[in-house]
């Protein structure tokens, strides 16, 4: 590798911990290098002749860093280093990196719970807390004791509390420091106070542009903002300024499209919390951070999760500030007062916290496991897991005696909540289509 990273420095540790106890807890900052430098070393360090498998929260990142860690070898993705997500795959024979979403994870398991071919498991981005990471590591975890204590097990994180986690891991902590240069944070002088939001975050943009160089990434929490900003913008932006959307239902191409530099001049990229991680876009020195997230809670209306929109919390602003500082010295802009960001929640809620636990509590009965008998970083409410496994119950995916059912069986196989799958099972030829319009989280895309 011709180039240094920050994680280069820690690698050693690493390695020598998988050695000694197969187990790590990784703490690096966005920028170390971690999502593509430890797979490779541990490949290169020769530390198990099965597959390497690394979990990423979402597709893009996936694809992203098998590229990455494909074009470092000098290979097409499929080759050394492949991917696995929704509806697109690079593998092979000869694969011996294999990033994948975290889904895929609780189903390999599922199917075959020694996890046959696989040496390594991978959990990136761990702080995001996923229904599907934490019970990943929790399954990984009983895996590696009661069937595969040669399995290696790495949890990395940008912003998590380690502790907790190497403590459940019984695993030591590597921290590297990272490599981030200074970003000057901007505050309003007064709350928006009535101003439509996405007309807010468009002046602010506008102001970031005319003080600070460099591209800027904007954060906004779902698509229908960024389509509104975007229209507020049209015709305002410096002529040398390109803008580019980004968020999680586009295509690969145009995702791919967004975070590449910009050809000329400069760019304004709008997204998502899909950019607060794993994701490069080169030439931004400028965060634009409108405050806001989008998260999964559970609404005992519809026995289902949807989703809210909040406030962010000071983590998830330190995290997007940070990417003003990846390449130079960089400038945050927030559309909020000072004050105001004493007022902030440290950290978002973990999904096993907030979440819908029925698919959750489906996974469970498929495993053959009561939550007690996993080991979890945060364990389920008793209370609210009852509820989940009375829905089962009354779906026909629980018997009597809370075991899996055939027909849980088929449900759990289905990328739907219990609730969809089993209306798909049970309810005739328009039951697909329905289910995949309630499945859609923004059903009227833009609106």
């Amino acid at each position: 590798m011709a180039f240094t990273l920050p994680i280069d420095d820690v690698m050693p540790q690493v390695i020598d911990a998988l050695r000694d106890q197969g187990r790590v807890v990784l703490q690096a900052p966005p920028g170390a290098g971690k999502t593509t430098r430890v797979p490779l070393a541990m490949l290169d360090a020769g530390l198990t002749t099965g597959r390497i498998l690394m979990l990423e929260p979402r597709r893009l990142a996936a694809r992203a860093a098998a590229e990455r860690m494909a074009a470092t070898l000098g290979e097409e993705p499929g080759q050394t280093v492949g991917f696995r997500v929704r509806g697109a795959s690079a593998v092979s024979k000869s694969t011996r990196i294999e990033v994948v979403t975290e889904g895929i994870l609780t189903r390999m398991l599922q199917d075959d719970p020694d996890l046959p071919g696989v040496g390594a498991v991978i959990f990136d981005e761990f702080h995001e807390r996923s229904l599907n990471a934490d019970l990943g590591l929790a399954l990984c975890l009983e895996v590696a004791e009661a069937l595969r204590d040669d399995l290696l097990i790495v949890a990395m994180s940008a912003t998590l509390d380690a502790a907790p986690v190497a403590a459940l891991m019984q695993a030591p902590v590597v921290t590297s420091e990272g490599r981030s240069f200074p970003v000057t944070p901007h505050w309003l002088d007064r709350p928006v106070g009535k101003q439509r939001f996405e007309q807010a975050v468009a002046d602010l943009v506008l102001h970031a542009l005319d003080t600070a160089p460099g591209s800027a990434l904007v954060f906004l929490p779902g698509e229908g903002e960024i389509r509104r900003v975007e229209s507020a913008l049209a015709g305002r932006l410096p002529a040398d300024c390109t803008l580019a959307p980004l968020f999680g239902a586009m295509d690969f191409k145009a995702q791919r499209a967004a975070i590449a530099p910009a050809k000329t001049g400069r760019k304004v990229v709008l997204a998502t919390s899909i950019a607060e991680t794993s994701l490069t876009i080169e030439g931004v020195q400028i965060v634009v951070d409108g405050g806001r997230a989008r998260r999964a809670q559970f609404d005992p209306s519809s026995g289902m999760s949807r989703l809210i929109t909040d406030r962010v919390t000071r983590a998830e602003a330190t995290q997007r500030a940070g990417r003003a500082g990846r390449v130079s010295e960089g400038a945050a802009f927030k559309l909020w007062t000072r004050g105001e960001e004493g007022a902030l929640a440290a950290y978002p809620p973990a999904e096993i916290e907030a979440g819908d636990l029925c698919a959750f509590a489906l996974e469970l009965a498929v495993w053959g496991a009561r939550a007690d008998d996993l080991k979890f970083v945060t364990p389920p409410h008793a209370g609210r897991l009852a509820e989940a496994q009375a829905v089962l119950h009354m779906l026909g995916a629980l018997d009597a005696t809370g075991r899996i059912t055939e027909h849980g069986r088929s449900l759990a196989k289905m990328p739907l909540h219990p609730r969809l799958a089993h209306m798909v099972a049970k309810g005739g030829r328009n039951a697909p289509t329905l289910a995949a319009i309630l499945s859609e989280r923004d059903p009227l895309r833009g609106g």
